[in-house]
C-alpha cells in the first residue's frame, strides 16, 4: 500500500550527490587543551567515541566556550554550492545538553545549524523539536546545506525530519561529536560516530 508520496519520500538523501573522498587528514580533533586526546576519544573498529565532562576546560586557553570533543571536517570548507554530511550516530542514555552535530560558520552568528540532544530528543539549538527517542540506538544522520538556496535539511534514518533557513554564507564546515550547550548539560556527555561521509553536488 505505497502511495506515490510515500515512494517519493523514501528517496535516499544522497541521491544525486557525489561522495567526496576522505582521508585521515580530513578529521581534525578538537578537545580540552590540557588533556591527552586518548582520555576523551577512541577510534576502534571504525567507531569514533567522543566524550567530555561538564567541568572540562575549553579547546583553547583563551576560549570561553563550553567543553568539547569534536571531529571537525578539515580541508573541505565551503561557501557556496550544495554539501552534505552523513554519519551514523549513537548517544548513550544520560547525555543531555550536548551538541552532537553542527555546521560551523554563517554570515550571521557562529553557526548555521546546531543539533543538540536533550533527554534523548534532538533539537535545533535549544528550540524546535526534531526527533525523539534517540538514546542507546544507532541512527543515520544526513544534513544537506544548499548554500545558494539558503536552506538546511536534516534527515534521520533516511526520512526528512527538519528544514530551516540558513544564516547566510561564510566559512562553512561540518563537525560532530560532543559540545556542551550553554545551560542544562549533564555532567558526562558522549556520542559515537561511524561511516562519516561528505557529499556535494
Amino acid at each position: 500500500h505505497y502511495s506515490k508520496s510515500n515512494l517519493f519520500c523514501s528517496a535516499d538523501p544522497t541521491d544525486g550527490f557525489t561522495e567526496v573522498p576522505l582521508t585521515d587528514a580530513n578529521f581534525e580533533l578538537q578537545k580540552h587543551y590540557n588533556i591527552p586526546l586518548d582520555e576523551r576519544y577512541s577510534f576502534v573498529d571504525g567507531v569514533r567515541k567522543l566524550w567530555v565532562y561538564a567541568d572540562d576546560k575549553p579547546h583553547d586557553p583563551s576560549s570561553h566556550t563550553q567543553p568539547r570533543t569534536e571531529v571537525r571536517i578539515k580541508g573541505l570548507d565551503y561557501s557556496s554550492g550544495v554539501w552534505q554530511f552523513e554519519g551514523h550516530g549513537f548517544v548513550p542514555n544520560g547525555t543531555s545538553g550536548a551538541t552532537i552535530a553542527q555546521i560551523h560558520g554563517a554570515a550571521h552568528g557562529a553557526t548555521t545549524i546546531i543539533l543538540r540532544i536533550y533527554d534523548g530528543d534532538m533539537r535545533y539549538y535549544s528550540g524546535n523539536l526534531i526527533a525523539t527517542g534517540l538514546y542507546d540506538r544507532w541512527f543515520r544522520l544526513n544534513i544537506i546545506h544548499d548554500v545558494d538556496g539558503g536552506k538546511v535539511t536534516v534527515f534521520l534514518d533516511g526520512n526528512q525530519v527538519f528544514q530551516v533557513a540558513d544564516k547566510g554564507p561564510g566559512d562553512l564546515y561540518f563537525k560532530c561529536g560532543v559540545y556542551g550547550a550553554p545551560t542544562k548539560i549533564s555532567y558526562y556527555m558522549e556520542s559515537r560516530w561511524r561511516d562519516i561521509k561528505i557529499y556535494n553536488k
